[in-house]
């Protein structure tokens, strides 16, 4: 599944082609994704002007003149395709500018999402009203994680994969940020020192940043607007590296959490 730096990757890429530009087409080509389109959707984005682009989590976010935002999120292999030469059977979604430039949501596994509100509602919107802090801002800090953990005894990397405790933070990031801090992903929250989770922000904040400078991680079908492939992957430290030799020259483990792989080094994170 794409993660924040995927989806940030994926928001530059359109801006370059969309702010500023008029909507003269916007065509649905199936009434549902995950969930059902938005009816006035087309009525809604047709004739628009895209203001501006941005992220909030693992959603990206397309301001209009409208006071409207469209929201969409890529899913398990949503991609956007810039100028396609033609459109293809899962090419569900078609947004085309007054300067003839086309962008289109491909999402064969149908497993990502569209939706347009107002966007004085954005904070209100449901995925986001509960939301934590983007890693990235001013908001997340040493303070506001260590607040966050006080009564929750469960291991740091199931916290850090809880959207109320931090936005988009995803598995291979989370496991990267924990291996670069030194934390066992199996450790109780709550028994964390200030020093260490002054650590651990830091290492979130830096393996979003490489990840974002990358590109990404390739996953699947996962690529950028123009087609790109992130390259991010060839730095990981564990994620999918399990039985290869860590740096500290111990071998790295796997283990299976709710259903999600977590890789990590028993040397290196205690």
């Amino acid at each position: 599944m794409p993660e924040l730096p995927e989806v940030e990757t994926t928001v530059s890429g359109l801006r370059s082609v969309l702010e500023g530009a008029l909507i003269v087409r916007a065509e649905p080509r199936r009434a549902d994704l995950r969930w059902p389109l938005p009816p006035d959707l087309r009525q809604r984005l047709t004739g628009a002007r895209i203001e501006t682009l941005g992220r909030r989590a693992k959603y990206g976010l397309i301001y209009t003149d409208r006071q409207d935002v469209l929201i969409f999120h890529l899913g398990m292999s949503g991609r956007w395709r810039v100028d396609p030469v033609e459109i293809e059977k899962h090419d569900h979604f078609i947004l085309e500018t007054a300067s003839g430039r086309v962008v289109a949501l491909n999402d064969h596994r149908r497993f990502g999402s569209l939706d347009i509100i107002d966007s004085a509602h954005l904070p209100d919107y449901r995925f986001f009203a509960q939301m934590g802090p983007e890693p990235l801002s001013d908001d997340f800090d040493t303070r506001v994680l260590q607040t966050a953990l006080l009564a929750r005894k469960a291991p740091i990397k199931a916290m850090l994969l809880n959207q109320n405790i931090v936005a988009g933070l995803g598995n291979i990031y989370a496991c990267e940020a924990l291996h670069m801090a030194g934390i066992d992903p199996r450790v109780a929250s709550n028994t964390i020192s200030k020093a260490r989770l002054s650590r651990l922000v830091i290492a979130i904040k830096d393996v979003l940043a490489a990840a974002i400078a990358a590109g990404g991680s390739t996953l699947r079908d996962f690529a950028a607007p123009d087609g790109e492939l992130g390259y991010f992957a060839k730095d990981w430290r564990v994620y999918g590296r399990e039985g290869q030799t860590c740096g500290c020259g111990s071998v790295i483990l796997r283990r299976v959490d709710s259903g999600r792989s977590t890789f990590y080094c028993p040397k290196c994170q205690r």
